[in-house]
């Protein structure tokens, strides 16, 4: 029985593949193959196809990975480096570790930030079961912000606020971009199971840094 139930999911598996490819969309998941929901939907893995089809950023440079990370041979300070989306990583001795998060985040974790409303990122994931899903997020955000995520360009979390964690209290004014929290739901959306494209768009705001989404089934 479980054999059987195997080569269904490797048959169903192939064939959404398939229909996949053959939509009109360009991009290509990162780093080869799609991210499965339920589950977490690593940000940084956004989509392979380059600006204005995986992703839209406001410039073209990456303010993350080698310009405030030097190119030095560590692969976290040049990671997707010729790529327009900002991309850093956690780090200790007070940055990421400070007593200000909500959350404390794991080092060396990469994330996207320097958002600003009207970007946008794009995933390739195969939901494995559909339903209904709670949309949660580890992040940072300097002020409330907004987000909203688009399944198959069609279906719409509508925009969830993001609320803030600026913290007066710390007096270091560049760390209040690194007060870690997570949100377990912002907000909910329906997906079909199956391959398919999300989208992650900055709505308000900005100053946004994103570590995953995480979709839980929120109907079981």
């Amino acid at each position: 029985m479980k054999k059987s139930k195997t080569y269904f999911y490797m048959i169903l598996l192939i064939v959404s593949v398939f229909q996949f490819s053959c939509n009109s969309y360009k991009g290509k998941p990162f780093p080869g193959m799609p991210q499965e929901i339920p589950g977490k939907v690593q940000c940084e893995f956004y989509d392979l196809g380059g600006e204005g089809v995986a992703y839209h950023d406001a410039d073209s440079v990456n303010n993350g990975s080698g310009k405030l990370n030097p190119v030095n041979g560590n692969p976290l300070h040049e990671f997707r480096i010729t790529e327009g989306v900002d991309i850093s990583y956690t780090k200790s001795n007070g940055t990421d570790d400070n007593p200000y998060n909500d959350v404390m985040p794991d080092m060396n974790m990469l994330y996207v930030g320097w958002t600003e409303p009207g970007e946008w990122l794009k995933y390739s994931v195969n939901v494995i079961e559909a339903g209904e899903y709670n949309i949660g997020l580890m992040y940072t955000c300097n002020g409330d912000g907004g987000i909203e995520v688009l399944a198959r360009d069609s279906v719409s979390s509508g925009v969830m606020p993001v609320p803030s964690t600026h913290k007066d209290a710390d007096s270091v004014a560049w760390r209040q971009w690194h007060h870690w929290n997570k949100a377990d739901i912002l907000g909910k959306i329906h997906l079909k199971e199956g391959m398919q494209i999300i989208t992650l768009k900055t709505v308000r705001n900005g100053n946004m840094n994103y570590d995953y989404l995480e979709f839980r089934r929120s109907d079981k």
